[in-house]
């Protein structure tokens, strides 16, 4: 099995982890050798003081956008025939992962780290990890459920509910927990920006432009043309974020290389917990393999784009938050293929019956 996922990985996130590690060097290295062109970067904003940084913002856009073109809001209404693995997927995301990632952030950087980093740092990676913890799923997902032989239809499903449920609580869930884990303020009307930017718009203009176009051009056009352009717009976009975050961030990772491991160990645990559990109760609900992995990796992954833009906007590109999420970018793909690879093996848990009656 682990043999078939290695054939099927496409080229690009096959080495996804080296591309990262490649645009955290370039990036480094620009920021600190070309402070000025770094710096001139980091001042493009959306009106003095926003913080939310213009080509950052482009380039998430070029990333979230084709993602939001992938939901289809009348399928949701289908899911209602086999509601048990979306129930489980919402409960670990909404009402676990968010608080379960501010106590590990409390424990571990307000009093286990706290002699190492001091209080200022504690609070701005504790609010880093929070925002991250509070946007669940990616679109690389659907790349995920697929070396898992998910139901690509349910994995749209529950990441396309997951998404609007952000609209909802991701801004309130933020609030509460930062505040109440840190003592960072969180200035609510900034956040709400953020969600408005880079939440509603894409959704917004991703629903019109896949209502219009299917129904001018037929759904075959739509998946195999409009799509498709877009899928190496959003690998560009992605790497050069990645090289513009890590560039914002050089000199925080050349001085504090080593909080970037203190930051990940808190992001591990959550992550394979709330994947854990996830996987757990969707074993003990009879749920079939093929809805129960992807739930399963749905739990582990993050909207790190929504994460970092979020993190900026909110502290600056520069801070501790920011470099929080950042790490939750660095330990994705590599998390992310460890838990494919554990729901390939253990398939055999579940009944193969199951699918069979989920698919009829």
């Amino acid at each position: 099995m682990e043999q078939r996922s290695r054939k099927r990985l496409g080229f690009f996130e096959r080495y996804l982890t080296l591309w990262v590690f490649v645009c955290m060097v370039i990036g480094v290295g620009l920021g600190k050798f070309a402070p000025g062109i770094t710096d001139a970067l980091r001042g493009m904003e959306f009106g003095k003081g926003s913080q939310i940084n213009v080509p950052i913002a482009v380039l998430i856009w070029l990333m979230i956008y084709p993602m939001m073109l992938k939901i289809d809001i009348t399928s949701i209404l289908d899911v209602r025939k086999k509601p048990k693995g979306l129930l489980v997927t919402l409960f670990v995301n909404w009402l676990v992962k968010p608080f379960s990632m501010a106590l590990l952030g409390w424990l571990f950087f307000k009093h286990l780290y706290l002699p190492l980093i001091g209080e200022e740092l504690a609070n701005q990676y504790i609010a880093g990890v929070i925002i991250l913890a509070a946007a669940p799923c990616t679109a690389m997902v659907f790349v995920w459920s697929y070396l898992t032989d998910g139901d690509p239809a349910y994995t749209l499903v529950q990441v396309s509910v997951n998404d609007l449920i952000m609209l909802v609580l991701f801004a309130p869930i933020v609030t509460l927990l930062v505040s109440g884990a840190s003592t960072l303020a969180v200035p609510f009307k900034v956040l709400l920006y953020s969600v408005l930017i880079f939440i509603v718009i894409p959704l917004a203009l991703g629903s019109l432009s896949r209502l219009l176009l299917i129904r001018a051009k037929g759904i075959e056009w739509f998946e195999k043309r409009y799509l498709a352009f877009f899928h190496p717009l959003t690998v560009i976009a992605l790497l050069v974020t990645l090289v513009f975050i890590f560039a914002f961030q050089s000199e925080n990772i050349l001085g504090k290389s080593w909080h970037v491991v203190l930051i990940a160990v808190p992001i591990l645990i959550q992550v394979y917990f709330n994947s854990g559990l996830t996987y757990g109760l969707m074993k003990v609900l009879k749920v079939p393999h093929n809805i129960a992995s992807p739930g399963a990796l749905i739990g582990a992954s993050n909207f790190f784009e929504l994460a970092v833009a979020t993190a900026i906007a909110l502290y600056g590109p520069g801070s501790g938050a920011a470099l929080a999420t950042v790490v939750g970018v660095l330990v994705e793909v590599p998390v992310m293929l460890s838990v494919c690879s554990f729901c390939n093996r253990t398939r055999g848990w579940f009944d193969p019956g199951d699918e069979r009656i989920c698919d009829g």
